[in-house]
């Protein structure tokens, strides 16, 4: 499909250079309509769609949601609205979704304040810890995903019926097969001035992923809705569900979504260091924030891989293809994807523990304050490629990796950034998303008791 790209560049120009309103920057891009979004803290995207006639309401007074409807926000139904509050620098023309619709991304207010159980809040309160040091954060995503159909409740399948290959990853004729469908994702990225840079087949039979550059936190999150949402949207156009889901197969390798942070202040990157004795080309400010990251990966594990499913991925023993690529284990090394972090060179860290259910602004906020109590405690994570030992095993499930989150102080407290409660309250959802899981029978359970005893 071809993709006009005039209209989304005009509209990243005028945000940049100079700011201009909501109002101003959606009526010269030709905008009809507006969904003014925002995420759940389950990372469900919300929105309501604004056409061009109320958008000065919009950009003035917000657009009201019910809290409790929406999902797990916090709130219960005798509470005030929700407010989502547009964020103009977020403004993204999709008219290749349809004609004259956009995206803003919205940070949601009750009574006038910003509401602390909203991820983007919570990030961006993290973001001003980080500030206060001098620093920044940029950061990249990895967006692996599943191309699958399945009818009523019948079996999971991968979309393409001829991707069968025991070993898939990079196989060229998979990638043509789906040429479509990722040309118009890269297009689409593109046109947004995201600079999509590859687009492949991953591990497992029907996976995918398709890259794009790194940027600033807020903006990297708001991307990953983004990417997630055009993902979902494009594929349906051709009959396919697109699934972050990050075990949707028992056999093959699952999805995640590696995080890639670096540091910044006003001389440029902290990361690098020639003179580095561990021999990767780092800091001692790079080693104390990856030495922070390791020592509350329990507890992170608990934010970056929050579902029942996560737990699949991350204490998978073998796949189809020979390997899991996930991280059982919180260790740290060079250009070795078995790590927990990886150092692929010297300006950043990749985490490779997070999942395609992760959500991005939590993902991103709980990882940097991890990252910071390790600069602020001055740790030292070590030699390069020790670890595996049993102190170092990252969580079995999603009940264990609560316990380990509400034991932590520093990944509640980023949970609690902007105000009380909401590490408490994520906790006391995911426990009951386990045992929800955990009170239902299963295939498993019967293939192997009904007639066991």
């Amino acid at each position: 499909m071809a993709v006009d790209t005039a209209d989304a560049f005009t509209a990243q120009n005028i945000v940049t250079s100079p700011p201009q309103t909501l109002s101003e920057v959606a009526r010269a891009t030709g905008t009809t309509f507006i969904l003014a979004l925002f995420v759940t803290l389950s990372g469900k995207p919300c929105a309501k769609l604004v056409p061009i006639e109320a958008v000065e309401q919009l950009q003035d007074d917000g657009v009201g949601f019910a809290g409790y409807a929406a999902g797990h926000m916090g709130q219960e139904p005798k509470d005030s609205d929700l407010v989502a509050v547009p964020d103009v620098s977020s403004f993204t023309p999709i008219p290749f979704v349809k004609p004259g619709l956009a995206i803003v991304h919205c940070d949601p207010h009750v009574e006038g304040a910003p509401w602390p159980y909203a991820p983007r809040v919570i990030l961006k309160e993290t973001l001003k810890k980080a500030a206060e040091l001098g620093l920044s954060v940029n950061v990249g995503a990895e967006i692996e995903y599943f191309l699958v159909n399945r009818t009523g409740d019948g079996p999971l399948t991968t979309a393409d019926t001829d991707d069968v290959s025991r070993q898939p990853c990079y196989d060229a004729r998979d990638v043509t097969r789906m040429y479509d469908h990722l040309t118009e994702v890269s297009q689409a990225m593109n046109t947004l001035g995201w600079g999509n840079y590859a687009n492949d087949h991953e591990d497992g039979n029907g996976q995918f992923e398709q890259n794009f550059d790194y940027a600033d936190a807020i903006t990297t999150s708001d991307r990953v809705i983004t990417a997630r949402y055009l993902l979902s949207v494009i594929a349906e156009k051709r009959g396919m569900k697109a699934t972050f889901m990050p075990k949707p197969f028992s056999d093959r390798t699952g999805s995640g979504m590696h995080l890639h942070l670096s540091l910044w202040n006003d001389g440029g990157s902290v990361f690098p260091d020639g003179d580095d004795p561990k021999g990767l080309g780092l800091s001692k400010t790079a080693y104390a924030f990856i030495a922070g990251i390791l020592e509350h990966a329990c507890a992170l594990q608990g934010v970056i891989a929050p579902t029942v499913n996560s737990y699949k991925r991350t204490g998978a023993t073998s796949t189809s293809s020979g390997a899991t690529w996930s991280p059982r284990y919180a260790t740290y090394g060079g250009n070795d994807r078995t790590h927990y972090l990886r150092v692929p060179d010297k300006n950043r860290v990749e985490l490779r523990g997070g999942d395609g259910s992760a959500n991005p602004y939590l993902a991103a906020a709980t990882a940097i304050a991890a990252g910071l109590d390790g600069i602020a405690r001055d740790l030292d994570p070590g030699t390069p490629g020790s670890g595996d030992s049993p102190s170092d095993m990252l969580p079995m499930t999603l009940l264990h990796a609560m316990d380990a989150l509400e034991s932590d102080p520093i990944v509640t407290g980023a949970l609690d950034v902007a105000g009380p409660g909401v590490a408490e309250y994520f906790a006391k959802l995911k426990r009951e998303e386990f045992f929800a899981w955990h009170n239902t029978v299963s295939p498993w359970e019967l293939d192997h008791y009904l007639t066991a005893f």
